[in-house]
């Protein structure tokens, strides 16, 4: 081991691997967990998840570990490379299936508008905040994400926008409500669709504000700009053409898009996208982390060019951070609710693991704008 020092305390006594800062303490309670540790961070979750072992700071740990791993997974990041062609060719055997995705996103965040009004903030932003002030509030920071979003698409009240992911509505009702917008959006989470309509109604933007159940492939119509905020994570690799496709057949010959992605680091992207990690077994069944690369391929195939990049990928850790604190604060209501202590775990190690990879660098968030080919710097609209 390298990168940290691990002390892991069992029936057999305390024993130290690696060296150097942080240092994490392990106590392992049932020795089955050493042999779950096999397959991975599916292993990993299963095992803290039923309790089978103790560390007395997660992202601490996941950071020690991901250190260790870094040779070898350079060595299987290289290797997926060289054989890409040969897996993509057999996992294009998957067919596209609408029902398939709906499910898939429905499993996560269908989980309760309850559940998630626990962990967000009051303004319900389920992605990267932006701390332009490190004791920001996390609502204030979340605010100052969706007008970084607007502002980079000098958004006013002649667009009409497109937004491909509602979440529970807060660039709909900021959008409308600020900058003047018309804003059609979807989603396809039956959870979040009731409630983006009703927060809609209730901030008295419904005039200027569309809710669509629908499955952004499905879209029609034309619009001078695109939104979609941490959306595409959800979409499987092999759709990533159909993904960018939509985008450019929404948008007007001179419209702006502003994508916020979740981005793996590009030389385990070609591994990543055909592997299982917890994450994609337990939590986000069907995702798919994009790379930098892959976005800017698969955005100029369908006439889109990258006209500006931000990468935000240090402020997602915080917001890790603020989540998995709030999960804690409200353990008793998670009980309430019927979320067994396996769920909570499960959750308390996802968010940690994800803090760590943001940490570690191994994965960030960018703002990425794009443009349609006559696009040039100007208003959509006659001054």
């Amino acid at each position: 081991m390298s990168g940290g020092t691990l002390v892991v305390r069992d029936w057999g006594g305390r024993t130290v691997l690696g060296s150097g800062e942080p240092t994490v303490e392990v106590t392992v309670a049932d020795p089955r967990a050493y042999a779950a540790l096999c397959r991975g961070s599916i292993g990993l979750a299963d095992t803290f998840a039923n309790g089978w072992w103790e560390c007395d700071e997660l992202t601490d740990l996941v950071r020690v570990l991901d250190r260790s791993v870094s040779g070898p997974r350079r060595a299987l990041d290289r290797a997926a490379t060289s054989v890409t062609p040969l897996l993509d060719l057999t996992g294009r055997l998957r067919r596209p299936d609408k029902d398939r995705d709906r499910a898939n996103v429905r499993s996560h965040y269908d989980l309760g508008n309850e559940f998630f009004s626990l962990m967000l903030d009051p303004t319900m932003t389920y992605s990267c905040a932006l701390f332009e002030q490190p004791e920001m509030a996390l609502a204030d920071a979340q605010v100052a994400k969706l007008d970084r979003v607007c502002r980079e698409l000098a958004l006013s009240e002649h667009d009409h926008v497109v937004e491909i992911g509602t979440g529970w509505g807060s660039f709909a009702v900021h959008a409308a409500s600020r900058y003047g917008c018309r804003v059609t959006t979807t989603t396809i989470s039956a959870a979040q669709y009731d409630y983006a309509r009703k927060r809609i109604a209730d901030a008295g933007v419904s005039d200027r504000v569309t809710v669509l159940d629908a499955d952004y492939r499905d879209l029609t119509g034309t619009y001078d700009k695109l939104v979609s905020i941490e959306m595409i994570e959800a979409v499987d690799w092999r759709d990533h053409d159909a993904f960018f496709g939509s985008c450019a057949a929404l948008l007007r010959r001179d419209g702006l898009a502003a994508l916020q992605a979740i981005v793996i680091d590009d030389r385990s992207f070609e591994r990543a996208k055909h592997h299982d990690d917890f994450i994609r077994r337990s939590i986000f069944p069907g995702g798919c982390l994009p790379s930098v690369t892959s976005i800017a391929r698969k955005a100029s195939a369908a006439g889109l060019r990258i006209v500006g990049l931000r990468d935000i990928g240090r402020h997602y850790a915080e917001t890790l951070r603020r989540w998995r604190s709030n999960l804690g604060a409200h353990a008793t209501a998670l009980n309430e609710m019927g979320l067994d202590r396996g769920f909570r775990r499960r959750w308390e190690l996802y968010l940690a693991y994800c803090e760590a990879a943001f940490l570690e660098r191994h994965i960030s968030d960018v703002q990425v704008i794009m443009a349609m080919p006559g696009w040039r710097d100007r208003p959509s609209v006659a001054m």
